[in-house]
């Protein structure tokens, strides 16, 4: 059995419309200088546009009537474009690191994760804490509280707790994020 073909969807154009895809009757016009013109017919601002050597570009279509600027479009495109690298370049991705403790952990083991930790916070990358139970260490629940109290005030001037300690079976975990 066959099915009727159906005609594809128009393809979305990505970005803004510009000279003869404006489909409003007028818009606002602003010209290359930057003067308002006012409300202006299509069909004219279109014509002053491909007059100047440039392109007539829908700057605010939500507006009534829709705000258009006769520009050099190939030009915006790439000023939008470096606008847009410019701020990924900025943007900086948090991310989070595991630390693994028991709750018998030695005192030498404790500051190197100590001193990882504090690397962590400086780079600006948050910290999850995991204390472990194993076995019997589950009956002295206190040793892996006090513990995580430690390393709390430890690192008190670098970081703040993001999420307090809660149990998730057989381990503790506890989130903290630099100040």
């Amino acid at each position: 059995m066959r099915r009727p073909s159906r005609a594809p969807a128009p393809v979305q154009k990505d970005g803004p419309r510009i000279n003869d895809e404006i489909r409003n009757a007028q818009i606002q016009l602003i010209d290359q200088t930057g003067l308002n013109h006012g409300t202006v017919e299509t069909i004219v601002a279109v014509k002053l546009a491909v007059e100047a050597g440039m392109d007539l570009v829908e700057i605010s279509p939500n507006n009534n009537p829709p705000v258009c600027k006769i520009m050099d479009y190939g030009k915006y495109k790439f000023q939008a474009q470096k606008k847009a690298a410019e701020a990924r370049k900025k943007q900086k991705v948090v991310e989070i690191k595991e630390i693994k403790l028991r709750p018998m952990i030695d005192d030498h083991d404790y500051e190197v994760k100590m001193k990882a930790m504090q690397r962590f916070f400086e780079e600006g990358d948050k910290v999850k804490i995991t204390l472990r139970y194993r076995g019997r260490e589950m009956a002295h629940q206190e040793i892996g509280t006090k513990l995580l109290d430690r390393v709390k005030t430890d690192v008190a001037e670098l970081a703040k707790v993001e999420q307090d300690a809660k149990f998730e079976g057989r381990q503790v975990v506890m989130v903290l994020a630099p100040r």
